[in-house]
């Protein structure tokens, strides 16, 4: 069993991790502006980092299906492995249910999701704002739990560095070298 991920499930991690961080970051700075040009196109530019993330985020699980990930430490407690598997199963399936609501909550809104500007992705609901604004409610519900999963899994990630001492880190950090003792 290899101690670390394999460089592709690495290097969607990352990317992954940082277009979340940066539609995130986009969604909370474009719904504090007042409608103007530059609202509309952060509005665009956030629906194509949901698209890229959700389809990342299926590139993704279906490498993982394929390339089991590297084992746990056996000095893990139980509890531990069990909520660990939890917390990345209920990231996975918010990665995807989240830019799965922001796409019906557009197409509820009546606004079109064109990806890049080029690619229009076909609406999944009738308009209804009643409709929109309640899915607005749940993508904003769904975005926050995301993030508190977001702070769990990295005080996880750095607890296992700094006070267990173990690799549980180092396995998606390739340049930071697995511990002598844990190798």
């Amino acid at each position: 069993m290899p101690i670390a991920y394999t460089r592709t499930a690495i290097a969607l991690h990352w990317l992954v991790a940082v277009l979340i961080l940066a539609a995130l970051l986009l969604g909370l700075v474009m719904t504090e502006m007042p409608l103007s040009p530059q609202k509309l196109k952060f509005y665009s530019w956030h629906k194509w980092l949901g698209v890229t993330v959700f389809l990342l985020v299926v590139l993704r699980l279906a490498w993982r299906v394929t390339h089991r990930p590297p084992p746990l430490p056996a000095s893990l407690p139980a509890w531990q492995r069990s909520a660990a598997e939890a917390t990345h199963w209920l990231m996975y399936a918010l990665m995807l249910a989240i830019p799965l609501s922001g796409w019906l909550m557009s197409s509820a809104k009546g606004f079109q999701t064109v990806y890049l500007g080029v690619i229009p992705i076909p609406d999944l609901l009738a308009k209804d704002e009643a409709l929109g604004n309640l899915l607005d409610i749940v993508h904003q519900v769904l975005a926050y739990g995301l993030i508190a999963l977001l702070v769990v899994h990295v005080a996880a990630a750095l607890k296992h560095h700094w006070v267990d001492r173990d690799d549980v880190l180092t396995r998606m950090l390739p340049w930071i070298k697995p511990r002598k003792d844990q190798a």
